[in-house]
């Protein structure tokens, strides 16, 4: 009789290890963590400076693997920066926005005499040193006319179109800016008198009270606006 259980045996060992071997080269294929079809995947973390997926300034929200490489490209070493404002009229100048402008506390504000033109009331409002120590002052003051009750009248003065410059105040030194509208007798404009009108420093918000004696103010209507020049060195023109 011939013995056939060593041939089996040894068939049933070598199918045994080709099925081993099929379900360990199974395990090593896509053990990694699934991403959804047609993306790549993109490093986990936590963003910086808001930028997302999509902007336009180059930065993403993680590194991806260059073409042929097995690891993540190193990410730039800075975002470019973006374009600093310009200063505009009425804004403030790197020199002003630093501690030495001048504050409303250190300001006394007065209305000078009317300067009458063709048709014009012009008033030039005064800002004074009153401290002990230089500053600056750099664009336009706000000036607002108000009632006896503190209601306001009439829309804010424009702003004249002009470039203004820092105008540097010694202890006792003023800057002026002209405050400017048609003679309501001329224009026609509806008209009340203001009881204050509040002057505000640039860059300040707290402003400075000036009792009004100049009579009535266009409010509304044709022709009512005010306008405002940059402050500039003196007390008038």
């Amino acid at each position: 009789m011939v013995n056939t259980y060593r041939p089996v045996r040894r068939t049933a060992l070598l199918a045994g290890a080709v099925a081993l071997l099929g379900a360990l080269t199974a395990c090593g294929d896509g053990g990694g963590t699934a991403t959804a079809p047609g993306r790549s995947p993109t490093t986990a973390g936590t963003a910086t400076d808001g930028n997302t997926d999509g902007n336009t300034d180059g930065n993403t929200a993680g590194t991806t693997a260059a073409p042929g490489s097995g690891s993540p490209s190193a990410p730039a070493s800075s975002a470019v920066p973006s374009t600093a404002p310009t200063d505009t009229a009425g804004s403030a100048s790197a020199s002003a926005r630093t501690d030495g402008r001048c504050r409303t506390t250190e300001l006394r504000a007065s209305v000078g005499r009317v300067d009458p033109g063709a048709g014009q009331r012009n008033f030039p409002v005064i800002l004074t040193n009153a401290s002990s120590r230089t500053c600056t002052l750099y664009g336009y003051p706000g000036a607002a006319f108000v009632d006896a009750s503190g209601r306001q009248l009439g829309p804010d003065p424009v702003r004249d179109p002009a470039s203004p410059r820092t105008v540097t105040l010694t202890p006792g030194k003023s800057a002026w800016s002209a405050l400017s509208f048609a003679s309501p007798d001329v224009s026609g404009a509806r008209t009340a008198a203001p009881a204050t009108l509040l002057v505000t420093p640039p860059d300040e918000r707290d402003a400075l009270e000036v009792t009004w004696k100049a009579g009535e103010v266009p409010v509304g209507g044709n022709e009512s606006e005010v306008s405002l020049t940059a402050l500039t060195p003196g007390t008038g023109p």
